[in-house]
């Protein structure tokens, strides 16, 4: 069972990301502020959850939170700052465009860059332990979702709307045939070292 909060008498924002490991398209990353008699028996970490629990669940986080916001990152700031910054700089973005100013900021992960003038704790595996943390990485995951299956639209040769930018196998073979395109991470490694772009 999600706990509510760390801090009962703070307001406690929960902070995920979604798209760290992936070759291709941005990272992601969600702010929420949930009231706290917030209650949901299906949230969970969004791992856990069906594609259509997800999308079920994000109308009833955006209407009944405090506050939410979605940051950021493209693929060319991710090439230039690495992925590990660009994580938490898409989590920056997300809190300052928080309509309120959170007391404390729970982070999934073991780091994170201090955001200025706001405490952090960081949870390993939050999303599974806090509902705040939980609700950031439904919004990340299904704004992220969203954008990749546009993205799939401008090139149907990658499989974005079944993959989403991660490195299976069909997806790496697609690299190799067709070489990387714009939303590609350069500064990843885009192909196993048993294929080569031709």
């Amino acid at each position: 069972m999600l706990l509510p909060y760390m801090k009962e008498v703070v307001l406690e924002a929960g902070c995920d990301e979604a798209g760290r490991g992936c070759l291709a398209g941005a990272v992601f990353a969600a702010a929420v502020i949930l009231p706290p008699d917030f209650r949901n028996e299906i949230l969970n970490d969004s791992k856990q959850l069906s594609e259509k629990q997800r999308y079920a669940l994000r109308p009833i986080i955006e209407k009944e939170a405090l506050g939410w916001a979605v940051g950021i990152v493209s693929p060319e700031e991710i090439d230039r700052i690495n992925i590990l910054n660009a994580s938490f700089l898409a989590m920056h973005r997300a809190i300052e465009q928080l309509p309120v100013k959170p007391q404390h900021l729970l982070i999934d992960g073991n780091r994170f860059k201090p955001y200025p003038d706001i405490p952090h704790t960081c949870v390993i595996k939050g999303d599974g332990k806090y509902e705040a943390i939980a609700a950031a990485s439904i919004l990340a995951k299904t704004y992220r979702d969203d954008y990749m299956n546009r993205l799939h639209e401008e090139y149907p040769l990658y499989d974005w709307i079944s993959n989403k930018g991660y490195p299976t196998k069909a997806h790496r073979a697609a690299i190799a045939q067709y070489g990387p395109t714009p939303y590609h991470r350069r500064s990843f490694q885009l192909l196993d070292r048993q294929l080569s772009i031709f």
